[in-house]
């Protein structure tokens, strides 16, 4: 089921109806409920993959009760590397196993051997990338005695199935969500309404910007040898527009539905476009996966590497990120996508004593900004186009196809034609939501503060709404449910 069709508009106000108005006094039965509205959530594309999630639950719940009973470390540390493999082995199955093969296997001919290896014929289960490491921070803030566990398995199932953000995030820590399970919800009708705000927000990304821009991106990526220079490049801007407004939306829309139920989730995007480098852009994109991996993998690695010195920085951080890539998928393209965000930011490192002086020197600040600022959309682009591109191969021939146009296609020129005047309307919603957020910059979501003037804020909602309503041709899935 996903946020953006039929099934989950009949779906929702029957589980708000019967959260609020039937069980609104027994914290135990609602819970039950949301486990069970969770599964039915999630069974709907596939009721098989249900027994995974479940699974991992109960390996994760009594693996967390007997690490908070143990006090023998070495007892304490198969507990936590049996939660590991436990997790990563599901993963690696379902995600990598035919990737690593396949390379295996093209490895052996490379060297002039026969080798065959069998395929698995599987689906990746929806979501398992985002729960499965959410589950696996619960084992590990328990080894590290940063978290007590639970015993009550209503409660942690529930934490690991919640619903709005079970397949596309925000990837919850156990110590933040957990505990709202515990406590008496109370229906809030300010924090209903910021939900609501939040979730329009959200269908106005994913609806009137993501799907739209979508259109002109898979004609683009599809045929580039047909498009001219100046479309492919426009192609890839369009990409990110339409990544953005896809994931951010889709965040937004689960924080929203949570709020609806009395559950506060974490911010999961802070204006990344606004970001002068690298590595605040990943300050402020994904920020639930980037910050589990510098949590879990980088900090870790940097304490028991330290006494390698200053370089241990750049080996930490491009493993770190060749990791956030892989975690995307299995495809050389994620990799190299994650390997020049690591390999970006260690540069960033390398220099950050001169760009601090050249902050400081006040000079030129406006122009050394603006090129920051461009550098940094210009390169996030690029590592996009890599991101959303089949093969290596594609890559090359995408970038050929720039450098020695063969298309005569130019989908800017052809826009000048009046006939295409929604082909603008897309940039005028776009520069919109850009406004928005510059004036929300420092608040969780782009609606949060918009005018004083009641009038003001009554015409953007309804003209975010009938942009929604007159958008909606068909479901279209979640660029990130594919992860």
């Amino acid at each position: 089921m996903i946020f953006n069709s039929i099934e989950f508009a009949v779906f929702f106000p029957i589980v708000f109806i019967v959260y609020w108005f039937v069980l609104n006094r027994n914290l135990k039965f609602q819970n039950i409920f949301l486990v069970a509205a969770s599964y039915f959530f999630y069974g709907w594309w596939d009721w098989r993959f249900l027994s995974l999630i479940i699974f991992s639950s109960l390996v994760d719940f009594f693996i967390g009760i007997k690490l908070g009973e143990t006090t023998d470390q070495k007892k304490r540390k198969i507990l936590m590397l049996v939660s590991v493999f436990t997790n990563l082995g599901f993963l690696g199955v379902f995600k990598y196993y035919n990737f690593f093969i396949e390379n295996f296997t093209q490895a052996f001919s490379f060297l002039g051997t026969s080798f065959e290896a069998a395929r698995l014929d599987i689906i990746l289960p929806v979501g398992i990338s985002f729960y499965t490491f959410q589950t696996l921070s619960y084992s590990l803030d328990i080894y590290k005695k940063k978290f007590e566990p639970t015993k009550d398995i209503v409660a942690f199932f529930a934490y690991v199935s919640f619903f709005p953000q079970l397949v596309a995030g925000p990837i919850e820590r156990a110590s933040h969500l957990l505990p709202q399970f515990f406590k008496q919800r109370q229906f809030v009708f300010k924090d209903a309404n910021e939900g609501v705000r939040q979730i329009l927000l959200g269908f106005f990304k994913k609806v009137a910007i993501a799907d739209n821009f979508a259109v002109y991106v898979d004609q683009i990526f599809s045929n580039p040898e047909a498009y001219s220079a100046d479309t492919l490049i426009l192609g890839a801007v369009l990409f990110a527009i339409q990544l953005y407004g896809d994931f951010s939306g889709y965040s937004d829309i689960a924080i929203g539905t949570a709020r609806l139920l009395g559950f506060d989730l974490m911010q999961n995007f802070a204006t990344p476009h606004f970001s002068l480098n690298i590595t605040e852009f990943w300050r402020r994109w994904h920020i639930s996966l980037s910050t589990w991996f510098r949590d879990y993998m980088f900090q870790p690695l940097m304490i028991r590497y330290r006494n390698l010195g200053a370089s241990s920085t750049y080996y930490v951080t491009l493993f770190s990120f060749t990791l956030i890539g892989i975690w995307h998928g299995a495809n050389w393209t994620f990799i190299i996508f994650g390997f020049l965000q690591g390999f970006v930011m260690c540069i960033e490192f390398a220099t950050r004593k001169r760009r601090k002086k050249i902050r400081k020197s006040g000079k030129g600040l406006w122009l050394y900004n603006g090129l920051s600022w461009f550098g940094t959309m210009a390169f996030w682009v690029f590592s996009l186009m890599i991101f959303r591109s089949p093969s290596i191969q594609f890559v090359g021939e995408y970038l050929k196809h720039i450098i020695v146009p063969t298309g005569e296609y130019s989908l800017i020129y052809q826009s000048f034609n009046l006939r295409s005047l929604p082909f603008y309307l897309l940039f005028v919603n776009f520069f919109l939501l850009t406004f928005l957020e510059w004036l929300n910059r420092k608040e969780s979501y782009g609606l949060k503060q918009i005018s004083k003037f009641r009038l003001v804020n009554i015409l953007l909602y309804l003209y975010f709404f009938d942009r929604i309503i007159n958008n909606i041709t068909s479901e279209q899935p979640f660029v990130y449910f594919q992860f």
